[in-house]
């Protein structure tokens, strides 16, 4: 992918991203479905200025679900990336406090 800023969506604000951000430097973002770990890297590289040292990928596979008495729906498919930073390094997405 060329622009690099259409890759990451959105930082996945959950409990699990929360303590794999505590205990091993990891954060976890919605990225778009055909970004490589390359492009991500380089994505997270230059929009937060920090070093990556390694990116995982996985696709979540949308969920059916009924809505109501209507027969129900498939929701999207989406791709996640777990983002490794070395130690000393983090990023802030919001200020603690607030």
């Amino acid at each position: 992918m060329n622009q690099w800023i259409t890759i990451l969506k959105r930082p996945l604000i959950t409990e699990r991203a929360t303590n794999l951000k505590a205990q091993a430097n990891q954060y976890v973002f919605s990225v778009a479905p055909q970004a490589s770990k390359r492009d991500i890297k380089v994505a997270v590289e230059k929009f937060f200025k920090v070093k990556v040292i390694g990116v995982n990928t996985l696709r979540v596979r949308g969920k059916f679900r009924r809505m109501g008495n209507a027969p129900g729906a498939h929701r999207p498919e989406w791709k996640k990336a777990i983002v490794t930073l070395p130690a000393g390094q983090e990023i802030k997405f919001m200020e603690e406090g607030q």
